[in-house]
């Protein structure tokens, strides 16, 4: 089964077993990983799923949609790594993806 390793809030790092298919907001909300509160359901409205991606795992990810740039664009917490982990399909080919739950914006 595909690997997800997250670092929450709290610094913890947890490694969880994903389903194929699932977002990574998904996987990572139903684990119960602090800090990512998806209020919107994943449907790229609201941006409480942001997370910060390992950079070596960048380049296998889809490009961002204009929609979930745009969510992130006015969050002071956003840097080059930053994307909606709602927006992220999880499958074999991301075993292993490495990524941190961003912190609340100051």
């Amino acid at each position: 089964m595909p690997r997800l390793v997250v670092i929450g809030r709290d610094g913890k790092q947890r490694e969880l077993n994903v389903e194929p298919n699932l977002s990574v907001m998904e996987a990572i909300r139903d684990a119960g990983v602090d800090g990512i509160f998806a209020l919107c359901g994943g449907v790229c409205s609201c941006a409480t799923c942001h997370v910060h991606v390992d950079p070596e795992f960048a380049n296998l990810l889809p490009p961002m949609s204009p929609d979930e740039d745009a969510l992130l664009a006015s969050n002071r917490a956003r840097d080059q790594r930053s994307r909606l982990s709602c927006q992220i399909r999880f499958d074999e080919s991301l075993s292993g993806l490495r990524l941190t739950v961003a912190q609340e914006e100051p």
